[in-house]
């Protein structure tokens, strides 16, 4: 424990990036690799996104899109066929050069084999999986082609975070094929929304959603939808997106098919992805300065229960009562899936299991001891609670009102959310009242202003503060305003705010 009674320190508000590395170290989420900018993702992080796999990839599942996989290299030559796109991602690609090692003079291992054409590790996988969809359509009987792969990535970054930015990550990735330009828009919409909705009701995230500028679009793309979420120390992360990419990446690739009037025609594409960055942003969204709490809907673990164990004649009975309790909360299902529920017998006081426990995130923390068994009681600890708040129920109780106890929850960190949110989205009046906002150190939050819609705004803007237009809102009004940074009319309103 530190000086500021907080399992977690730094607090928030004495070093935030500092706090949320300490949250993932003291949760045991993450730690980094001993390759510069990757990160190890340990077994209570990693099935937390096994959770977000098996509800994703279930709604993906109801709209048609089927698993597949595409290599991890990519021929250089695949990526120049559409310039914006490497271009986009030039300075982020890493490239492999040679297939085999020798021993060179001094005994250490050289590359050796060069490759006749130099193979990019993934960035993305528009230009492989165009490649093979150009093989597989022919007809407008082919349309559409919705596939999704569950796969990493490699973008070379240079400044590292864990979560948030690493130059490994895990994501899912979405690339449809369409016969209309319509139907393509339309399916990057319905995607971008199954992600709006996952993201609220499952991570208790509240979001923007909206549209990327041309500047701010996806290499290539025709349009890019994203959703926008604001962390507790007023900075946007980007939770997902979806790309409407047209026919540029199908011209590219050369997928054509025979329309139903017989004539040839280029298909419209969409892609559509989100990130482990998604723990990242349910860490800083929820978390606080005991360390993490668990959205319960995704949770690694729901329950765990403490034996009140005193080396005396009772502790097998106690164990066993545990045990029993434990079967009984993993036959209850939870959303569809049963509840996950752990009992520490390990040998270690008390107080410290407790701590391991609240610095995870794990929504409920049961004690059982003699007396408990003696009164068919509980000592029920809730995570969003204080540490030390109790509350002893029948046991009976407890197990017929899990389910609620764990909804209960998971409204409470939404609605936090959502009030952080509502309270800091704010207005500029003037170009000077913009930038004291993002120069105030003692401010924070998003302003939501109308857009002159010229690029030289995004540059200023982002040279001088470090401030992005993060998106277009959905929700735009039919109301003329005045742009305050160029002092042109619009009608267009947008989100300014630093991001990670």
């Amino acid at each position: 424990m530190s000086k500021t009674t907080t399992a977690i320190s730094p607090t928030r508000k004495e070093n935030y990036p500092e706090w949320y590395q300490e949250v993932i170290k003291q949760a045991e989420l993450a730690e980094h690799s001993p390759v510069r900018g990757c990160m190890v993702i340990k077994p209570f992080g990693y099935a937390i996104w096994e959770n977000i796999q098996k509800v994703l990839d279930k709604a993906f599942k109801k709209t048609g899109v089927k698993n597949a996989y595409f290599p991890l290299f990519i021929p250089l030559s695949f990526l120049e066929k559409e310039a914006e796109h490497v271009e986009g991602f030039a300075k982020e690609c890493a490239v492999v050069t040679h297939h085999r090692l020798e021993k060179g003079p001094n005994g250490k291992l050289i590359p050796a084999g060069p490759l006749e054409e130099p193979l990019i590790v993934r960035p993305t996988s528009e230009t492989i999986i165009g490649e093979m969809f150009s093989k597989w359509i022919t007809s407008y009987r082919d349309l559409p082609l919705l596939i999704n792969q569950w796969c990493n990535v490699v973008r070379w970054e240079m400044r590292t975070r864990l979560f948030l930015r690493t130059a490994e990550f895990l994501w899912q990735e979405g690339h449809t094929a369409h016969a209309t330009d319509k139907q393509a828009h339309d399916k990057a919409l319905e995607m971008l929304h199954i992600y709006q909705e996952f993201i609220k009701s499952y991570l208790a995230i509240p979001v923007i959603v909206g549209e990327k500028t041309p500047g701010e679009r996806f290499p290539g793309a025709k349009a890019t939808y994203t959703l926008e979420m604001m962390m507790q120390d007023g900075k946007a992360l980007q939770g997902g997106t979806s790309h409407h990419l047209g026919q540029n990446f199908a011209k590219a690739s050369n997928i054509k098919f025979q329309n139903i009037d017989g004539l040839e025609d280029y298909a419209h594409t969409t892609s559509w992805g989100l990130t482990t960055r998604l723990i990242g942003a349910m860490i800083m969204t929820h978390g606080d300065d005991d360390g993490m709490i668990l959205p319960p809907k995704v949770a690694s673990l729901h329950i765990v229960i403490l034996p009140i164990l005193h080396g005396k004649g009772r502790d097998e009975e106690v164990l066993e009562k545990a045990n029993d309790l434990k079967q009984q909360l993993e036959s209850i299902s939870y959303h569809g899936y049963n509840l996950e529920v752990y009992v520490d017998d390990r040998d270690k006081r008390g107080g410290d299991k407790a701590w391991e426990w609240i610095k995870k995130g794990v929504p409920l923390r049961v004690e059982l001891g003699p007396k408990d068994i003696d009164e068919g009681k509980v000592c029920l600890m809730q995570r969003h609670l204080g540490p030390k708040e109790k509350k002893f129920i029948d046991q009976s109780e407890f197990l017929s009102s899990v389910t609620n106890l764990l909804d209960s929850l998971q409204f409470h960190l939404y609605e936090k959310a959502l009030k952080r949110l509502q309270d800091n989205i704010f207005t500029a009046e003037s170009k000077e009242e913009f930038y004291e906002f993002f120069q105030n150190s003692e401010k924070s939050g998003f302003i939501r202003g109308y857009w002159g819609e010229e690029s030289w705004i995004e540059e200023e803007i982002k040279k001088d503060l470090n401030v992005t237009i993060r998106c277009i809102p959905q929700d735009q009004s039919d109301k003329e305003g005045i742009c305050v940074l160029s002092g042109k009319k619009s009608k267009k309103q947008v989100i300014y705010a630093k991001a990670y």
